[in-house]
């Protein structure tokens, strides 16, 4: 699921690529979305990109390329009712360390809320949709919920499209620690920490990402990574 202005501007450069050949410049989309400056429309570029529908051409001038559309994400979703599994898990902490398996007992069944990388901001999924047996050994005081991975922008820190990471619910967090963030009040992602002065850094785990940067009123921690949850078929 996009934003609305996530899908305005993927559908407009759909629509002109369809027509002319040629992605729009960026004037072009900072116009036809209505935005006051060039980076809100590199922001939306950034998170098209991220989450598969866009593609960035070398050597090109206004070099985009739409891989997919929404209905095409929509039905290449994991269909609901999997049997039930059990679980591997990787603390937070060692990302690089195989998944172990724990004991059927001593665990805590957490909410699944959604999707981390599809733009949704966390406050507009808190309705369940599964329940996930997770061990109490990794989760400690506190309220927990999990979500999604969508994406590959954090697969250098061992976190896959398709894993389940395990969020401890905060609204604070170290430098460096890898969080749910909630950007200018509409998107929900998943990247690591940095401040800087006044500065606040969501950072990639994937150097064809950039780091993106933002003031200190824009981005609202919603909670931290305690661990991750793999399927293996």
């Amino acid at each position: 699921m996009l934003t609305k202005k996530q899908h305005e501007l993927l559908m407009f450069i759909h629509e002109r690529i369809k027509e002319t050949g040629v992605s729009p410049s960026f004037d072009e989309m900072k116009e036809a979305l209505d935005l006051a400056s060039k980076s809100g429309i590199h922001r939306l570029i950034t998170a098209l990109e991220e989450r598969g529908f866009i593609r960035r051409l070398a050597h090109r001038a206004r070099a985009l390329e739409v891989v997919k559309m929404p209905e095409q994400a929509t039905a290449a979703a994991p269909a609901k009712g999997r049997a039930p599994f059990k679980p591997g898990v990787i603390e937070g902490g060692g990302m690089n360390r195989a998944p172990v398996q724990e004991a059927a007992n001593d665990v805590r069944e957490l909410p699944l809320l959604g999707k981390i990388a599809a733009g949704t901001p966390i406050a507009a999924i808190q309705h369940e949709q599964d329940r996930i047996p997770v061990p109490e050994s990794i989760l400690g005081s506190g309220e927990h919920y999990l979500l999604e991975i969508e994406g590959d922008s954090m697969i250098e820190a061992g976190i896959l499209d398709g894993d389940t990471v395990v969020i401890k619910r905060t609204s604070n967090a170290n430098n460096g620690e890898i969080v749910v963030a909630l950007v200018e009040g509409e998107e929900a992602t998943l990247k690591r920490l940095r401040r800087k002065g006044q500065s606040i850094a969501l950072e990639p785990a994937n150097r064809a990402y950039e780091t993106r940067i933002f003031g200190p009123d824009q981005v609202e921690v919603q909670g931290k990574l305690v661990g991750l949850i793999r399927r293996y078929h």
